[in-house]
């Protein structure tokens, strides 16, 4: 079976633009690509590969982990499915007590109980599958670089470089408020401290690292909702300015 990005992406509901940036950071290759027109295909392997995606994708991995966790030589998909079955199910526990509690208010019982909101389960099991995935199959040179630079970090520690995020982000949107363009210089400068910033905390952040990250800071909810808290359309301002910059 061999199906056009079109095709593969009404089949998937993933748009083609984010079909062909999932080819760009290496998450999604198609399986053939057309040398005289450029058309990529994509083929039952590529529709497995998507699925282990989307899965990641509804537990609210990151791109970055899930790249790192398909890629790894060590990765047992059987294994990885167990457990992404586990944290859906708990997943659905919880939004089968919130309809519960819809149900009886359509009926007029008023069931004031503020537990049925609370996603403490769901969340530190992620946190956990999480960790347990990147220890098993993280096996990135940046994510190892990562992990040794900062398992001194402490509590503290994560604190301040949080901050200093978040103070980057924050020039981003005044850059954004004051009608700058991602492109124009200020914006440009910003975007090389972010990158300096990472390198110095984190990791060794090259374009092509940085680039992967400007695109989950839109693709991922989470990230994209964290950074718009310092103005909305932040992270989409940021994600046009480094992909600017990396060019």
């Amino acid at each position: 079976m061999k199906m056009h990005i079109k095709e593969f992406a009404k089949l998937t509901g993933v748009s083609v633009r984010t079909l062909h940036y999932y080819d760009e950071i290496n998450l999604l290759k198609p399986s053939f690509v057309d040398e005289q027109n450029g058309y990529r295909c994509y083929d039952e392997k590529s529709l497995m590969r998507m699925q282990e995606i989307l899965f990641y994708r509804e537990l609210d991995f990151p791109l970055k982990s899930i790249i790192n966790i398909l890629h790894s030589p060590n990765y047992d998909r059987r294994q990885a499915l167990a457990r992404q079955k586990e944290l859906l199910m708990i997943k659905r526990k919880r939004l089968d007590r919130l309809i519960s509690v819809i149900d009886d208010s359509m009926k007029g019982v008023n069931t004031m109980n503020t537990d049925v909101f609370d996603n403490t389960e769901f969340e530190s099991a992620r946190k956990a599958y999480m960790q347990e995935a990147q220890k098993r199959w993280g096996n990135t040179e940046a994510y190892k670089e990562s992990v040794k630079r900062t398992e001194g970090y402490s509590d503290e520690k994560w604190k301040d470089v949080n901050k200093g995020l978040e103070e980057i982000f924050m020039e981003f949107s005044d850059c954004l408020k004051s009608g700058l363009e991602p492109l124009d210089k200020p914006s440009q400068l910003t975007v090389k401290k972010l990158q300096d910033y990472i390198s110095d905390n984190c990791y060794k952040c090259t374009n092509e690292i940085l680039s992967g990250l400007g695109m989950m800071y839109v693709e991922d909810e989470s990230f994209k909702t964290n950074i718009d808290k310092c103005g909305r359309g932040t992270a989409e301002f940021v994600s046009k300015a480094i992909q600017y910059y990396c060019r």
